[in-house]
């Protein structure tokens, strides 16, 4: 049953005056105080609250079933109702009933209530309908391969649609534009809490090369049926790990090659030559510079990086270089 209030907070209040000196069962009367505000910060007569409040209640789209009620209120409770199903007011309390009976005898009071559903309701239901119940949102759709076919064991496809509104929505298999109607199981539609729904279907399929498996997605927010084509290729989550794992690769390779070569050019080589009995310490730039020397060298030499010998000279054929 949908509930419709006044979309204006109109709330009336009545002021119940009576003679606190005189107050007697015939003596009941009500001044009608109209104040269109909220309860919220209103002050009620010596701290009590009347309140009015009109409502339109439907339960089929058609509003076939539509009625008009306005209910009275003293201190959290109803002591008067006109129900245009009824036709007439019902008191609820001796108040109430009292009031309801004088009311009763107006004809002009009963024929502007009973008009209540059809000027007041109608108009703004239909609003409310059109402005909120008729609001559509298009599917997220995904494709994806849940399970491979791994021993002769058919692969499962999943097509999923999530955040859409309103419920009703339609997934359709096709293989090579030829709908499935076997190997198929759906979920309902599930509703997400928040006014927006999803839905999954998986079709068990053995794979052959070539062929074209696709999904269509029939929804009210959408002008033509959403085509959704699995692709057979490796899935775009993997092909980003092995891209971004290759370059993680390569950037590991720059940096080792220049490292390496930082490491050679601010090292010193310490030259053994057994024959001779001496040890020289060359500078590799200076080594470059007399190939001769170098190549002479080749038979018997043993290189070792020194760290110690940066801060020592470097003796090379009797010249002398400081590091």
């Amino acid at each position: 049953m949908h509930l419709l209030q006044a979309s204006v907070s109109l709330s009336v209040f009545l002021r119940v005056c009576s003679e606190r000196t005189k107050m007697a069962t015939t003596q009941h009367f009500i001044c009608v105080v109209i104040i269109i505000s909220s309860l919220s910060g209103v002050d009620g007569y010596d701290g009590y609250y009347t309140t009015l409040a009109d409502q339109c209640r439907f339960s089929s789209w058609d509003l076939s079933d539509l009625e008009y009620i306005r209910s009275y209120w003293f201190n959290k409770a109803e002591f008067i109702r006109f129900n245009s199903t009824v036709g007439k007011y019902v008191g609820y309390t001796e108040f109430g009933v009292y009031n309801a009976e004088q009311w009763n005898k107006d004809p002009a009071q009963l024929a502007m209530m009973r008009a209540q559903k059809d000027r007041y309701c109608r108009p703004n239901v239909q609003k409310e309908i059109n402005k909120i119940l008729t609001k559509t949102v298009k599917p997220v759709v995904n494709l994806m391969l849940e399970q491979a076919s791994i021993g002769g064991q058919p692969a499962v496809l999943m097509c999923s649609a999530y955040d859409f509104y309103p419920k009703m929505i339609k997934l359709t298999w096709y293989r090579d534009d030829k709908e499935v109607t076997g190997d198929v199981v759906s979920t309902e539609e599930m509703a997400n809490r928040d006014w927006y729904y999803q839905i999954h279907s998986h079709l068990e399929f053995t794979p052959k090369a070539g062929e074209k498996i696709s999904c269509m997605v029939e929804h009210a927010s959408l002008k033509e049926p959403l085509v959704i084509v699995w692709d057979p290729s490796m899935p775009k989550p993997e092909r980003n790990e092995i891209a971004i794992g290759a370059a993680g690769l390569v950037l590991g390779l720059i940096v080792m090659i220049a490292g390496f070569v930082y490491y050679k050019r601010k090292c010193r080589v310490q030259v053994s030559v057994p024959k001779k009995s001496m040890v020289w310490s060359l500078d590799i730039d200076a080594a470059h510079k007399n190939m001769k020397n170098v190549l002479w060298l080749l038979n018997s030499v043993t290189m070792r990086c020194d760290k110690t010998a940066m801060k020592t000279p470097v003796k090379q054929l009797g010249h002398e270089y400081q590091a």
